[in-house]
């Protein structure tokens, strides 16, 4: 390919896990060659919640330089990385919220034929990460993309266990982002890239 495939990473973080895990994933989507767009939702909560938790007043003062995400990014985009902690095994209210703007965009057919993905995080083992990023997932379908999961195409996945998508257990901030969840944000990153560069070129010769 002359130009680099496009890749927008859209997540949403509270007190910090899923931001440090989006920031590994779009490194390693640079270092693979693409152009990155690191975004995050807008945050929905009212300030007195925020400043009532400090590792979440924290993290919005870290990551206040990082865009708001809007339509235009997944438009821009040839794949969406889309990150977000679980809440009762479902995706976070802010990042649903983000995805339920993209309805014009459905409506024309601009959410067609790219590629998306997923990453995820809870504070106990388990805690609903496969179920989240299935439920992340059936948007995807929805727009007529492609899901392009890691699966167990690297030994590195099988040390975080996850074919879904990246995901880490945070046991409430005690267990910071640690080299399993990069090695498998590294994984992904680089598998969205490689299968998205063949796609678009693909397409483009069709």
């Amino acid at each position: 390919m002359s130009t680099p495939i496009k890749v927008a990473v859209v997540y949403y973080s509270s007190t910090g896990t899923i931001a440090e895990v989006g920031k590994q994933i779009a490194r390693y989507a640079e270092k693979a060659g693409a152009e990155v767009r690191l975004l995050k939702a807008a945050e929905l909560a009212p300030q007195s919640a925020i400043d009532s938790n400090d590792a979440w007043a924290a993290n919005a003062a870290a990551t206040a330089d990082i865009p708001v995400a809007a339509p235009d990014d997944v438009e821009w985009a040839d794949a969406v990385i889309f990150g977000t902690p679980t809440r009762f095994g479902n995706v976070a209210s802010q990042l649903k919220q983000f995805i339920d703007t993209l309805g014009g965009l459905w409506a024309q057919g601009k959410l067609a034929d790219k590629v998306y993905s997923g990453f995820t995080s809870s504070a106990t083992a388990h805690g609903g990460q496969e179920s989240t990023l299935l439920a992340l997932y059936n948007s995807f379908h929805h727009f007529g993309g492609l899901v392009v999961a890691p699966g167990y195409t690297d030994p590195a996945k099988f040390a975080d266990g996850n074919p879904y998508g990246t995901s880490h257990v945070d046991a409430q901030g005690n267990n910071p982002v640690d080299q399993t969840t990069r090695e498998a944000a590294r994984v992904q990153a680089e598998r969205i890239v490689r299968i998205t560069t063949a796609l678009k070129a693909g397409l483009a010769a069709a």
